[in-house]
């Protein structure tokens, strides 16, 4: 009987990790650029070529094929995109975003926005 109430008692106390285990991860906000479509083509840090058409990012260091939600600050706009570049490398800034994704968030003719990323979890 002891057992089980301690079983219970720690599955309690675990509840709230549980949820935060599925919800994204904060990573952190700043100023995003994009891509131009005078890179199409050209290959990716993962091996892949890009193309402003698909939602993809460069990232420092979040793995490749990793998920991230990115949400402009100043219009409230989302978009999903996966990493498969490394960068970016313009100071200042947190993340490089295709052409389709900048477009989707508002921001293809500024250059640039203040963005949050969050990453995506499965």
């Amino acid at each position: 009987m002891q057992l089980r109430k301690i079983l219970l008692a720690t599955l309690i106390a675990m509840a709230p990790f549980a949820a935060q285990a599925t919800a994204d991860a904060d990573l952190g906000s700043g100023h995003a650029s994009y891509y131009g479509n005078e890179l199409a083509g050209r290959r990716t840090a993962s091996g892949e070529m890009f193309n402003p058409s698909d939602f993809t990012a460069a990232h420092r260091t979040v793995a490749f094929g990793t998920r991230v939600k990115v949400t402009h600050l100043g219009n409230g706009r989302e978009v999903i995109v996966r990493v498969n570049d490394r960068g970016p490398w313009g100071r200042g800034r947190i993340i490089d975003l295709s052409y389709a994704a900048a477009k989707e968030l508002g921001m293809h003719r500024s250059g640039t926005a203040q963005v949050k990323l969050a990453l995506v979890r499965d």
